[in-house]
């Protein structure tokens, strides 16, 4: 049930319309009966697999507080073996058995074995881990009711792709409800009215440009072609996965839930640890807190530090897919976050110096995505490889209305980075925000790649 499906709009409008109706105690019922439905729509045989989770996750905590010492430790253990195992089972036996049997048998081509990844099986594993680790530390209260819990983790708007919501973020909302403002509504309206234009409009668009170059690289030599393909996937990428969260953190909004911005126009950035302030901001902060400062963060010396960064985005690149592309990506930021440590130190820019710093982050970022779209290590190398070419020839892939679309979407984010303008549109008359509203559809209606949507890019983890 695709956020860009009419089945979704007729889906969130019959919720919708019974959470409001129903009285207040009834309302989590609902809310936890549509999520499992919306999960269902999918695949519904993996719905016994989430709920296995949420039940070791929510005794596994209770355990926890009720019990002292070594019984602790064995709850939280059998916690991170659960949800780490059936992640590493669904995502990366594969991945492993192909790369043992290549060492084995070098030449021997290797078959992978039939496994379905379940929808979203990364973000609420990531989520449920984050909830028990914090009652085992003592910030997180255990939560005693079974539907309670089972609806933090299954919350539909989150569930597939995030943004990764934490429970005393969750719950803060959950136990001091209050319907949302008109406002709110306004706001969660426009947030999922943003999220399909940068979906249907800006992502699809860039997809089709993206989805040429790396179907077969090859075949386009030249370092044009290369940068303009590794720039329009890094486009893709952003309006689609910022497009989903804005769509999802609007929705959540509609039920009075006020979900963690996840994005914070990250190509704007004048270095990569800026990047990964602004960028998939739930994934980085989930990263610093239980990878990173669990590796003992920067408390250790120079050194110390630059291995603890290039670990914990070495993690965070396998987490995001299971090949060494990934792995290779993860370290490429690891080296470049490791670098920037020792050269800027913690030191901001600041004034006219961020623009030429921030055009060389973006570049930087773009080389990084090379990895992460191309299909294989081979493919990947190659384009790097033409990218730093000094072959000229290769033909522009971006059409004049996509330079067009890149160029007005650089301005409206500069606009509201320095000015605020699109805050100031929100709290505008009425007539304002209508016209904006028209415009939006118009884009919409225009610029849709193709009759049917291009599948998040996300929804692959």
């Amino acid at each position: 049930m695709l956020f860009t499906s009419l089945n979704f709009v007729l889906f969130l409008c019959v919720v919708l319309a019974l959470f409001y109706a129903l009285p207040r105690p009834w309302r989590r019922y609902l809310l936890l009966a549509a999520s499992l439905f919306f999960y269902m729509a999918w695949r519904a045989s993996f719905v016994v697999l989430i709920l296995s989770l949420i039940t070791i996750d929510y005794f596994a905590a209770l355990w926890i507080i009720h019990k002292d010492g070594r019984s602790r430790r064995i709850a939280l253990l059998v916690s991170l073996c659960a949800n780490i195992g059936l992640l590493g089972y669904f995502k990366y036996t594969n991945f492993l058995r192909e790369t043992f049997l290549t060492l084995l048998h070098p030449g021997v081509a290797v078959h992978p074995l039939d496994i379905i990844l379940p929808l979203g099986i990364s973000f609420h594993t990531f989520q449920s881990i984050s909830y028990v680790i914090d009652v085992y530390r003592g910030e997180q209260p255990a939560i005693r009711s079974y539907v309670d819990y089972a609806l933090f983790v299954s919350f539909f708007p989150q569930l597939v792709a995030g943004p990764i919501v934490r429970a005393k973020e969750f719950f803060l909302d959950y136990f001091n409800w209050r319907p949302p403002t008109s406002e709110e509504w306004q706001r969660g309206f426009a947030m999922m009215l943003t999220g399909y234009v940068k979906k249907l409009v800006c992502a699809d668009q860039f997809a089709l440009v993206a989805d040429r170059y790396f179907t077969d690289p090859r075949a386009i030599h030249g370092f044009l072609p290369a940068w303009t393909g590794a720039i329009a996937f890094g486009l893709q990428i952003f309006f689609d996965f910022s497009g989903y969260t804005d769509i999802a953190i609007g929705v959540a909004l509609l039920f009075g839930f006020h979900f963690p911005e996840n994005f914070r126009r990250p190509y704007l950035s004048a270095s990569v640890t800026e990047f990964w302030r602004r960028w998939h901001m739930t994934l980085s902060g989930w990263l610093r807190d239980y990878i990173y400062i669990s590796l003992g963060g920067n408390r250790r010396g120079r050194i110390r530090t630059w291995l603890n960064l290039l670990l914990t985005m070495l993690i965070g690149g396998l987490w995001h897919g299971a090949s060494w592309n990934f792995v290779i990506w993860g370290g490429y930021h690891g080296v470049a976050l490791g670098i920037e440590r020792v050269v800027y130190g913690r030191q901001e820019r600041r004034g006219i110096v961020r623009i030429p710093l921030a055009i060389l982050t973006f570049l930087i970022v773009c080389v990084g995505w090379v990895f992460f779209r191309a299909r294989t290590l081979d493919a990947a190398v190659f384009v790097i490889g033409q990218m730093f070419s000094t072959r000229t020839t290769g033909p522009f892939l971006l059409s004049s209305a996509q330079v067009h679309l890149a160029l007005a979407t650089l301005l409206i984010a500069l606009a509201e980075e320095y000015n605020g303008v699109l805050t100031k549109l929100a709290q505008a008359s009425a007539w304002a925000r209508t016209i904006a509203a028209v415009f939006a559809h118009l884009a919409i209606e225009l610029f849709t790649a193709s009759d049917q949507s291009i599948p998040f890019v996300y929804f692959q983890f």
